[in-house]
């Protein structure tokens, strides 16, 4: 039955099945939190003094925005001179500030990364592709792991011996390779 049967079928006047017919599909959670942050990265650039046009934009416009983020976040980060710092079990509460994680930053500068080429950007020029931005996540997350006693250390890859046997002579050769 094709849809303007089944409009018909429906009655004269009744309008649901035709604007859910055209509704565009829903966005997915990543595509709707990749839209919002570019959407509130844009009106940081314009609250800005003096605001900042998006063809403006460097690496600078990004770590500003993320320090100004930091004011916003949930995560305890304990101070040098906290007792709690170096701890991963806090018992007591303490006066040390709340910062955004670092997995949130880092997933935040992926979702912009991408929103700034899909809205025209060039890779090449893309601010928040820019090693300072790594750099600066990689100070955060080791900053915050130290102070909450927590390792984050690169896991070295597996070696994986494989024989391959020849149809030939029945010659077996080893050949190792790296799973990443």
């Amino acid at each position: 039955m094709s849809s303007e049967q089944r409009l018909r079928e429906v009655g004269e006047g009744t309008t649901s099945t035709i604007a859910n017919h055209h509704q565009p599909p829903q966005l997915s959670r990543y595509v709707s939190q990749k839209r919002r942050d570019w959407n509130t990265f844009g009106q940081y650039l314009k609250n800005h003094k003096p605001p900042v046009p998006l063809s403006n934009c460097n690496y600078n416009h990004v770590l500003h925005f993320l320090r100004y983020l930091d004011q916003f976040g949930k995560t305890k980060v304990h101070l040098h001179g906290c007792i709690f710092f170096g701890e991963s079990e806090q018992t007591e509460s303490c006066t040390c500030p709340l910062r955004q994680a670092w997995g949130s930053l880092d997933a935040l500068i992926g979702r912009l990364r991408a929103a700034y080429e899909e809205n025209g950007g060039l890779q090449e020029t893309n601010p928040f592709a820019n090693s300072a931005i790594r750099i600066y996540l990689r100070e955060v997350r080791d900053s915050q792991a130290k102070a909450r006693g927590i390792s984050y250390k690169k896991k070295k890859k597996k070696k994986r011996k494989i024989q391959i046997n020849s149809s030939n002579n029945n010659e077996t050769a080893a050949a190792t390779f790296q799973l990443h």
